[in-house]
């Protein structure tokens, strides 16, 4: 594949997202967003979940407009879904009633191309990405790694110039996603897949470090550019050089100190309108009981405890337990509060009682559900009802990732229940 020597395959300039609310009062989600992206460019957005990175992919992609601002890729303006760019999302997105060949070529049916010709790429792109003998599958057959190759597949088929990638393997388990990534990187390095740059969104930083040449740290409400940092790390990248670390430890501190840091119970928005990172409350037991013991007796530094548990994608675990007011985050450490020392030591259901009152304290959208069943004869509320307030505030996937997370520490605090299948939400315990 030929390539024109620093070509300009993106460039964005001042380019801002606002949302309006219920109140009145818009909330800006992206302000003065300036990125240029060359050809043979891997550069990642690196920034906490709901600060404004799908966002802007999904300008990039032709799928959300600009409030204000230029978005061109490759000198000509992005009006609308382009040719050229393809997008991996997070949550791989397949149709279930067809089959991997059938998922695949959809993107070039769209296109108008060839049955045969169709066929023929589609089989090439399934190959390359490690597939092979699994065309007649359908989805529910695979394993999630299976059906995020089938994402990238699809993506491949149609000979992008621009790979857009959205935390693709976030949803996947450590092992997988660690597999998956080295595929992809191996295929790049080779020159073997049909593109000439990838932009990718993460908040894993040690994801950012393995894969990218370049690293564009994103602030939060609103979201901005505030730092970049260059990698000039060759591949195949060893977690354990002593550069990489240094790389990864730098990073950590940007992340958890001055404008970049949450402030204490401070998610992108404000109000009901927290955009919540979906974390179970198993992870975040787990990391409590992890830094209040040996070595660390209550205060770590982030990357140790993440290496120790090999849990690369801390920072919304730790920035979870600081909004819970479970832990405190400054300058790449994070210290237990005594509460959370004291959840740390205690027993099941102390933990239960515990959560539940940081959570409906600490965390607006748990408490105005509480309100909300606490007001109503019958104690339900269709679960409609608060997707569609979430939606006045963010974007649709935020607000439902944002109800996922909710609904979760809800269960396990016994605060509220949700039955999934009525579309309901209900009180377990009224009290």
């Amino acid at each position: 594949m030929s390539y024109v020597l620093d070509e300009t395959i993106l460039d964005l300039k001042g380019v801002s997202k606002v949302f309006p609310t219920p109140g009145g009062q818009p909330r800006t989600v992206l302000e003065n967003v300036e990125l240029t992206l060359k050809s043979r460019e891997i550069v990642g957005l690196l920034g906490r979940s709901g600060s404004g990175k799908s966002t802007l992919l999904r300008i990039i992609a032709g799928l959300g407009e600009a409030s204000g601002g230029d978005v061109e890729y490759r000198g000509a303006p992005v009006d609308g879904p382009a040719d050229g760019i393809a997008m991996v999302f997070q949550t791989f997105a397949l149709f279930p009633w067809l089959t991997v060949l059938q998922n695949v070529e959809l993107g070039l049916e769209a296109q108008g191309v060839p049955p045969r010709e169709r066929r023929e790429r589609a089989l090439k792109a399934i190959d390359l990405i490690g597939l092979d003998g699994f065309e007649s599958a359908y989805p529910k057959e695979l394993s999630g790694g299976m059906r995020q190759r089938i994402g990238f597949a699809r993506a491949l088929v149609t000979r992008p110039n621009l790979l857009l990638l959205d935390e693709p393997f976030s949803a996947l388990d450590v092992l997988t996603a660690e597999t998956l990534r080295t595929d992809f990187l191996d295929l790049w390095c080779e020159g073997r897949m049909p593109i000439k740059a990838v932009l990718i969104v993460t908040h894993n930083i040690e994801e950012a470090v393995l894969m990218c040449d370049r690293i564009l740290v994103f602030s939060s409400n609103p979201g901005r550019v505030v730092a970049e940092v260059r990698v000039d790390l060759p591949y195949p990248r060893n977690r354990q050089d002593p550069a990489f670390r240094a790389l990864v430890d730098t990073l950590y501190a940007r992340m958890t100190s001055g404008s970049e840091a949450p402030r204490p119970g401070v998610f992108p928005g404000t109000g009901i309108g927290m955009v919540l990172p979906a974390i179970s409350t198993n992870l975040l037991s787990g990391l409590i009981e992890a830094i209040a013991a040996p070595p660390f007796k209550g205060k770590a530094d982030l990357p140790d405890v993440a290496r120790s548990l090999q849990q690369t994608d801390i920072i919304p675990i730790a920035e979870t337990l600081q909004l819970l007011r479970f832990a405190d985050l400054a300058e790449g450490d994070i210290r237990l509060t005594p509460a959370g020392q004291q959840f740390a030591v205690a027993e099941l259901e102390h933990r239960k009682e515990m959560f539940r009152q940081h959570l409906l304290f600490y965390v607006p959208l748990a408490a105005h559900i509480r309100r909300v069943l606490d007001d109503r004869p019958g104690h339900r509320a269709p679960t409609s009802r608060f997707q569609d307030e979430l939606e006045d505030y963010m974007g649709e996937d935020d607000a439902r990732q944002t109800l996922r997370a909710i609904v979760s520490w809800g269960r396990y605090a016994e605060a509220f229940a949700l039955d999934q299948e009525a579309g309901v939400f209900s009180l377990e315990d009224p009290r």
